[in-house]
Parts: structure tokens; sequence; C-alpha cells
């Protein structure tokens, strides 16, 4: 079910002049709204069918118990991975891109592009599912790192994505050629730094015009700070399956449900509906196959699948249909991270949370008891 509310703090609001998403489109087609920043969340990709970690009996951590792990998280500990890789590879081979499409909304912050409107996206996820739908890498910021890259760990020579994709397929461990020490793509591990350009990035929060925030806990730091560090006359919005963090601000907007539903009824009142699906239609082809043996199986699944969508986009989606909302909000968004305790509350400080979290030893990050 969509639903919707303000502030409490103050009715009146500085830049939007309702609650609704008729009030939010009026706003991003107005000349104040220049500079969009996006937050996104594993409930983003969730739509995709990207399996999440922790669900007991199909999580990927579930599925790695075999494996005999000393705890789950140990599959993203640098230390872990340097004895034994095999276990990431593991997952990696469940979880590496190719396997799956964008989602509307990730066709939505290609809209945003393609309008002039987007400034930074600012994604937890580690899929590359931005970039798939057509998102330039220039606009992106992947906070805990992606696949979309790939590197030694001890010598930081970049290693060919074409080389790893085969290992990764054929359950290989890749190694560096210069030095033969192991390789992995760049994603953040417990025991490395967070990327230089997530830091780099954070102060020009302070040009936004308008904050997304799109299927994400804001639980994990020091991401979910992010969120303070827009101007306080910056409206924000939160699109998740439930209400989460503070927003409390005047012109802070809050819209509850499937975040793919909600993205279709702002895209309506924006009169982008058609862009929108005609761009997630776009995306059919970001599918590779696995296997060679399997391509006929293929191309028969993705034309169902797109006669499927054909026949869903050609009837109106109503406010309605949203209702009966099921769907978990958890899916490949990155593990390593610093998790909100019960006790403990973000604070406009973020700042010196990422100093402090960069700070560590060897670039060691420090994480709370909380399970994310």
């Amino acid at each position: 079910m969509l639903s919707s509310h303000t502030s409490t703090s103050d009715s009146k609001k500085k830049r939007l002049r309702g609650d609704d998403p008729k009030a939010l489109a009026d706003y991003m087609k107005s000349d104040q709204c220049r500079n969009v920043f996006l937050m996104l969340g594993a409930g983003v990709s969730t739509a995709a069918g990207i399996p999440d970690f922790r669900s007991p009996k199909t999580g990927l951590y579930a599925n790695l118990a075999r494996l005999n792990l000393p705890t789950p998280e140990a599959v993203f500990q640098i230390s872990f991975f340097r004895n034994n890789p095999v276990p990431f590879y593991t997952l990696a081979k469940e979880i590496y891109p190719g396997r799956y499409r964008p989602t509307l909304t990730h066709s939505f912050i290609k809209l945003l592009h393609s309008r002039g409107l987007l400034h930074t996206c600012f994604t937890q996820n580690i899929d590359t599912l931005e970039r798939k739908a057509g998102v330039p890498e220039d606009k992106i910021v992947e906070a805990h790192g992606s696949f979309a890259t790939q590197r030694c760990i001890d010598c930081k020579t970049p290693y060919e994505e074409e080389k790893m994709k085969k290992a990764i397929k054929e359950e290989e461990i890749p190694r560096c050629e210069k030095c033969g020490g192991l390789a992995k793509p760049d994603i953040v591990f417990f025991g490395e730094s967070l990327p230089d350009k997530f830091r780099a990035s954070i102060p020009s929060l302070r040009e936004a015009d308008l904050l997304i925030v799109i299927g994400t806990s804001l639980t994990v730091y020091p991401f979910a700070s992010l969120v303070y560090f827009v101007p306080e006359d910056c409206p924000r919005v939160l699109i998740n399956l439930v209400e989460v963090g503070d927003f409390d601000r005047p012109d802070d907007l809050v819209f509850t449900g499937k975040c793919d539903g909600i993205v279709r009824v702002l895209c309506r009142e924006l009169g982008w509906e058609e862009e929108l699906d005609k761009a997630w239609v776009e995306t059919a082809g970001s599918v590779e196959v696995a296997e060679a043996a399997s391509e006929i199986d293929e191309a028969e699944r993705v034309e169902s699948e797109t006669d499927r969508v054909t026949k869903d986009l050609e009837r109106i989606l109503t406010v309605s249909e949203l209702d009966g909302d099921t769907e978990a909000p958890t899916s490949v968004e990155a593990a390593p991270a610093i998790v909100k305790g019960e006790d403990k509350k973000c604070t406009p400080q973020g700042a010196e949370q990422v100093n402090d979290a960069d700070k560590k030893g060897d670039g060691e990050r420090e994480h709370s008891e909380g399970k994310s």
C-alpha cells in the first residue's frame, strides 16, 4: 500500500505545496529543483530477483553454510579471504553481474539523468544495476564498491574483467599475473577503507535541491549519515517498504510501499510514465546467458517475460494495486558496514564518522554489535 505523510514538526511546507506524489512532481518540474541526489539501498534491487543475504533457507549466507564459515560475515572479511577465498567466490558466482536485470527504479534514475536533474546517485549496492540501466559512471558513487572493477589485493594491479568473469564462472581462484597475489572485485570488505570517491563526493550534497532515499534501512554507517549533509531547506523523500530514519523536517516526505510502484506513480505525475516503460524495456538485453547450452531456453524465457510485461504496461496501475505488499526490503547490499545499534542514533556529525572509520589501522572499519 502506498501511503505518505509530512513532517510532524511543521505542517507548512517551505518548497513543497503538499505531501503527495503530485506535490513532489510539481516541485521537480519547477526552477527550484536543479540538483537531485539519490541514496539507494538493497530494496531497489529486490524486484530484480537478487537473493538477500540472511533469509533462513534461501539467503546467500544459508547457502554458504556447507563451507563451514566461522561466521556468515567471514565471507566478506579481508583477513579470512586471504586464507580462504573459496567461500567468497562461491558467493560471487551466485550474484555476479549479468544474471539480473535492472528494475523500474533503476530506469527512473536514468530518466533523472536524461532530464538533466541527476547530480549524484549514492548506492550501497554492489550489483552494478545502476550502470546496466544506463546511468553514467560519473554520476554513480558506489559507497561499498562493486563488481565493476577488480584488482590484486596486494600490489593493487587492476585485473582484467573478462578473466575475472571466466574464473568465477569456472570456479577458479583468480591470481595477479604480476605478483601472484589474490585478485578480487573492488567490493569493500571488512578491514578495507571506503572508496576515495565516496568520501570526496560527500561535500557536494550541500548543492542538493532534492534528496530521494530509496530502499534502505538507513542503519548502515557512514552511508546513513548522508541524509544530514543536505541543506536544511532541501526536501528529503523516503521511498521504502517501511518508515525508517528521522524524516521530520518541514519539507520531508515519506512514501511507504514497493519502490517500483511508487516510482511509477511519481513518473505518472511527472508525465514520464511512457518514457519510464520504454527505458525499462531497453534493459532486457542486459541479462547475459550463463551457459551456451541454455541460450534457447533463456531466449524463450525472455520472450515470455517481455510479453507479460507488455501486457502489464497496457493496463493502468492505480494506487490501490500497491496494497498487499509483503516484499522483504533486502537484497545484495554491500555486507561490510557499520551497523546502527538500538541505542545509537545518527547525528549531523556524519563526517566525523566517515573520518573515524577511515582512520582505523590499515584502513579497518569499525562496526557495532547490531545486525543489518
